[in-house]
């Protein structure tokens, strides 16, 4: 089992905050033979529709000293994250949470915000000193 990130007992702080059960720390995603581990399961109940909501969040720092050569490398991993949950959990949405500096200073230019439109990347914003998420992109729902 890999190693936890930086951020994560922060992120599931403020999932809690937000009104999320914990459902999975780690969240196993396994397919025929590849097994892999996201970071969290979580789930919400909505009184709007009376159904629960869940989702799967994958935490990452990119604080390192290739903001880019990082977020490629996270990309891919949701992306294969995100194909492989399609297929065997179909209820869960998957998000990339990310502090709400990195967040201003890489994901909000042009090119970055270009990306996460196309791609479709669904992330949550926190903040790190607060443990609260400040903001959900959720092409999910935005799509509705």
């Amino acid at each position: 089992m890999p190693a936890k990130d930086l951020y994560h007992e922060t992120v599931k702080i403020a999932l809690i905050k937000d009104g999320w059960s914990i459902t999975h720390d780690p969240f196993f995603i396994k397919y025929d033979d590849l097994r892999l581990f996201a970071d969290l399961g979580a789930e919400k109940f909505l009184l709007i529709n009376q159904e629960s909501r869940k989702i799967v969040v994958e935490i990452k720092v990119l604080g390192g000293v290739s903001t880019v050569a990082e977020f490629e490398k996270a990309l891919g991993q949701f992306n294969l994250y995100r194909d492989i949950l399609e297929e065997i959990d179909f209820e869960r949405s998957l998000f990339l949470a990310v502090s709400d500096t990195i967040f201003a200073r890489f994901f909000e230019r042009p090119a970055i915000s270009l990306v996460v439109k196309k791609q479709r990347l669904n992330l949550i914003i926190f903040n790190v000193e607060d443990e609260e998420i400040r903001k959900w992109i959720d092409w999910q729902n935005i799509a509705k």
